[in-house]
């Protein structure tokens, strides 16, 4: 019977969802091991074969935990709220729902072929009703508390009030706006409720303010910086300018000393550490303020505050750099210089934060015309504007001092400003001298002959005397934009009572999404949801009326944004503990017993992302007592890429001739992306069927090479863009998902990128054919296994392969699991090893790699039941003890032959049978050794 990988994956995949054979109970006597993937935005492209790596690697880990006796949750589920099903119903007129239903069907038709072992019963998405209603939920109880630095977590914003009316907040230290003002308990009680409500919002850890944003007008929306590549949006290429919008954000800055905290207490790889270590950017030094020298009719002076690192180097202050959205920049700009700074301040706004951080060579900046004065020296400091400062990091101004930081040294020379050395015995003639720690102090009055230490102390203790500045801990970290200008997306459970917030009540969740007529922003400018006839709130009924009752004393406006993509994903994994519970986010029970993710696998991409404001979710539900663990998952893996083998052709510079590859040399060409199918194994290009693809190139003359036009090829990052997928639909019909399962583990170790070549995938299905017939070894092909007793070489075979396999396992070496399992079938087939006693457990060895064969075999082998139930095959070391020796027998130093014996004789008996055996005789030819030499377990030397 040969290996019909068809009928038994189909029958396995409909057997698993008759039975729901991966369902997990959150009642067990069993020990809990969860297993989590990073899960999928369901694009209407659907998957390609680098998107399950990572998939098929929890997958083997979760099915070996079970096999272990191990109680596994392993659930799936969709972030199913996103941009491209909204630019599609921006195009299309399309609802984003039915465009993101298609897209899941597809996706789980994909998965469910390629045999996964998730627990779907709990499923999620984040655009269903019943899934971000408890996303609404978090974001009210975020609304509602407040970070209590004394306490050092969240508190309920209730317990503040409290205070405010004892003893105003003189006493308070909490994380708060800067601007946040000083009040008596007496003031405090006699603000009335706008005021009050106004001023808690510079306390409530979610809370609406002017920030600065990334504006992109092609997507009428706000976009988070990992959306952004180059200066324009990810999703179309359109550019993004810097704004000044209202907004919603989420105040994660008051976690930023947890999460670094937090990082040493996790197995993470180390580069996704450094990257969030970076993000959030602690720094130690000082926070001064220097004033501006009287501007204007008014001669009004301005405060600029400042955060430094570099105390010490106070008198080596030549300027000050303010970053061009900075708000004073408007207030003391002279007019001589207006029209400069606007002009630069308009073409600084259409680059990202992230390309003005990268970009170190870049040198632009504008004089304001205005000065500050040093408060010791009261020279006159002139102000500049420059992109190399960011209005979010810090307080968007620095004291500029070029002779100890290379940005300021280089802005310095580049506009011909005084570059003072106050660095004793150090030459600055060609750059700036940054060693912090082998700085002595010069010319800077008191602080002159001091180090950096001593310096930065002292000057710290006189800003504080003059009330100018204090001692401080900065993080580059900033509170994160949490509205998006979108449709399609969580709505917010948010009324506005003379334009203050308000929460919709709890038992009111969820908010569902309004119906619109069309998903662009109105002709107004309001975001997409401005379009809704139903979208008010109707405080005496509570529930969402017309928009034309908005007049009515009970009648109010609801926020018109909706909640970024990270939104959902920061506590699915959380939810997938009890996604059914319609009472509350998880029981009590549910979180008691799953109490976190034991093994996370996703991508490194999402490091300052999902991976960060998740962190930050799960420390604020634990501050509140809702989760047992202040980190959700204890080891996560980052897994590599599978890379595409793309095709190009050439087209001349200036010119409508595409030329084969081996017809570019000498010449400037630009390389055109051509669609992988059609070109076959010999890179020859399907020219016709190229021109039909692209008929912009209907008319080009392709330029042939021998008859044929060749394509370069190049290994890159698979995308759909860049044409260069290979569908798992068609592998899985042309050798199946367990063969793809294998090869995408075979092509190497998990965490490293690797390209991905279809011809290879031929060796392992070899593999799973050969296999198959070690269990079919009669005549016909019939399966059949003796019931004798083992030899011991299968029996060494069987150990080394258990032994192998569970520590690759454990180290998610999956890679070499593979090879080793050819090995393994390669030695039984040769020992012609049919016994049960081998064939059984080898099934369950590689049943968490080749699920379906193992269960075909596993049923065939009489058991009734899945083989995901089956028992661990156990290592015996005695197996691999070696208890024969094959000796190499010589004749006066030369070797004849080898005769195998027990390593557990003597010296006397292995001579005796050495001359005993027939070759001996025959080489002795009747006549009787000199000597002979035996050393037990090595050699036999016979003198003659």
């Amino acid at each position: 019977m040969s290996y019909d990988f068809r009928r038994i994956e189909d029958k396995w995949q409909r057997y698993w969802a008759k039975h729901q054979t991966y369902k997990a109970s959150n009642r067990s006597d069993k020990e809990k091991f969860y297993v989590l993937d990073m899960f999928p935005y369901p694009s209407g492209a659907g998957l390609h074969v680098g998107h399950p790596l990572g998939y098929i690697a929890s997958d083997i880990y979760a099915r070996y935990k079970r096999h272990q006796g191990f109680n596994v949750l392993h659930p799936m589920g969709y972030d199913s709220f996103g941009l491209p099903a909204e630019q599609y119903a921006i195009q299309t007129g399309q609802h984003p729902a039915l465009t993101t239903e298609t897209n899941i069907k597809r996706y789980r038709e994909q998965l469910d072929k390629l045999g996964f072992s998730f627990d779907w019963s709990r499923e999620v998405r984040t655009s269903d009703p019943t899934y971000y209603k408890w996303t609404q939920w978090i974001f009210i109880q975020l609304f509602n508390s407040w970070y209590n630095n004394d306490s050092n977590k969240a508190e309920p914003i209730s317990a503040l009030v409290e205070k405010l009316k004892l003893e105003g907040n003189t006493h308070i230290n909490a994380v708060c706006d800067e601007d946040t003002p000083l009040l008596t308990a007496e003031q405090w009680k006699a603000l009335d409720h706008v005021a009050q409500q106004k001023l808690l919002l510079k306390y409530r850890l979610t809370y609406l303010a002017d920030t600065e944003v990334n504006w992109c007008p092609g997507l009428g929306t706000v976009l988070a910086n990992d959306e952004i590549v180059n200066g324009v949006s990810e999703r179309g290429g359109h550019p993004v300018v810097r704004k000044k919008m209202t907004q919603w954000s989420m105040r994660i800055t008051a976690y930023a000393q947890r999460l670094l905290d937090g990082l040493e207490t996790i197995d993470w790889p180390q580069p996704l550490k450094d990257a969030q270590t970076n993000w959030i950017g602690r720094s130690v030094g000082a926070s001064l303020t220097f004033f501006t020298e009287p501007i204007g009719p008014n001669n009004s002076t301005y405060p600029i505050d400042v955060f430094t690192t570099r105390p010490d180097t106070l008198f080596g202050v030549s300027f000050m750099t303010l970053a061009p959205e900075h708000h004073l920049v408007g207030k003391i700009t002279t007019k001589e210089q207006e029209v400069a700074v606007q002009k630069y301040v308009l073409e600084t706004s259409k680059r990202s934060e992230r390309d003005r951080m990268a970009d170190v060579k870049t040198i632009s900046g504008v004089f304001t015309g205005a000065y500050a004065i040093h408060p010791f020296t009261q020279e006159k400091i002139p102000i500049w504007i420059g992109d190399y400062v960011l209005a979010g990091y810090g307080t968007g101004a620095v004291m500029s001092v070029p002779c100890g930081d290379q940005r300021d040294y280089d802005f310095a020379k580049h506009f011909d400003i005084p570059i003072p050395n106050i660095l004793e015995g150090v030459d600055i003639s060609e750059e700036a001298f940054a060693d912090k720690e082998g700085t002595i102090i010069a010319n800077s009055d008191f602080l002159s002959g001091l180090s950096y230490k001593e310096a930065s102390k002292i000057v710290i203790e006189e800003l504080e005397k003059k009330g100018l500045g204090k001692g401080k801990v900065n993080y580059r970290l900033r509170d994160a934009v949490f509205s998006r200008q979108r449709y399609w997306g969580e709505p917010f459970p948010v009324y506005y009572v003379n334009d203050i917030p308000v929460m919709v009540p709890d038992e009111k969740l969820p908010l569902t999404l309004p119906e619109v007529e069309k998903y662009l922003p109105t002709e107004t400018g309001e975001p997409p949801l401005g379009n809704a006839v139903q979208w008010a709130w109707c405080t005496k009924t509570e529930e969402v009326v017309s928009n034309e009752r908005i007049d009515h004393k009970e009648v109010f406006p609801l926020e018109l944004n909706t909640m970024p993509g990270w939104a959902g994903s920061s506590q699915y994994f959380n939810r997938y503990m009890d996604p059914g519970n319609t009472e509350a986010i998880f029981s009590r029970e549910a979180i008691g017993y799953w109490q976190d993710v034991d093994l996370y696998i996703g991508g490194i991409e999402h490091a300052t992302g999902h991976l960060l404001y998740s962190r930050f979710w799960q420390k604020f539900m634990f501050d509140m007592g809702w989760v047992p663990k202040e980190e959700y998952a204890r080891k996560l893996i980052n897994q590599g890429m599978i890379l595409g083998t793309s095709a190009f052709v050439y087209r001349e510079e200036g010119t409508n001739r595409l030329l084969s590859k081996g017809l570019i040399e000498g010449l400037r060409v630009d390389p055109i992306h051509a669609d992988v199918s059609l070109v076959n194994s010999s890179d020859e290009l399907d020219v016709a069927a190229f021109k039909a693809w692209r008929p912009e190139f209907k008319e080009a003359d392709f330029v042939l090479e021998k008859g044929s036009f060749y394509v370069g090829r190049e290994v890159e990052k698979m995308s759909k863009s860049k044409y260069n997928v290979v569908n798992p639909d068609a592998i899985c019909e042309e050798y199946g998902a367990d063969a793809l399962r294998l090869y995408e583990m075979f092509l190497g170790p998990l965490e490293q990128s690797k390209p991905w070549n279809t011809a290879g995938i031929t060796g392992v299905y070899s593999f799973l054919k050969k296999m198959w017939r070690l269990y079919h070894s009669n005549r016909d092909g019939q399966f059949y296994l003796s019931e004798e007793e083992p030899k011991a070489e299968s029996l060494k075979t069987l150990h080394k392969t258990i032994k192998k396999v569970n520590e690759d396992i454990e180290n998610f070496s999956f890679n070499t699991s593979v090879a080793t399992f050819m090995i393994c079938v390669n030695e039984l087939t040769a020992q012609k090893c049919y016994c049960r006693a081998i064939l059984e457990p080898l099934a369950v060895l590689i049943a968490p790699y080749a699920p379906h064969l193992a269960e075909e075999l596993w049923e065939l082998l009489g058991h009734t039941s899945s083989v995901s139930g089956a028992g661990y095959p156990k290592f015996e070391e005695k197996h691999l003890v070696e208890n024969t020796k094959e000796y190499p027998i010589s004749f006066n130093g030369k070797m004849r032959f080898t005769i195998t014996l027990s390593m557990e004789l003597s010296k006397e008996e292995i001579e005796k049978q050495v001359l005993a055996h027939e070759k001996t005789k025959a080489q002795l030819g009747g006549s009787t050794p000199k000597k002979i030499i035996v050393v037990p377990g090595k050699i036999v030397n016979i003198v003659e």
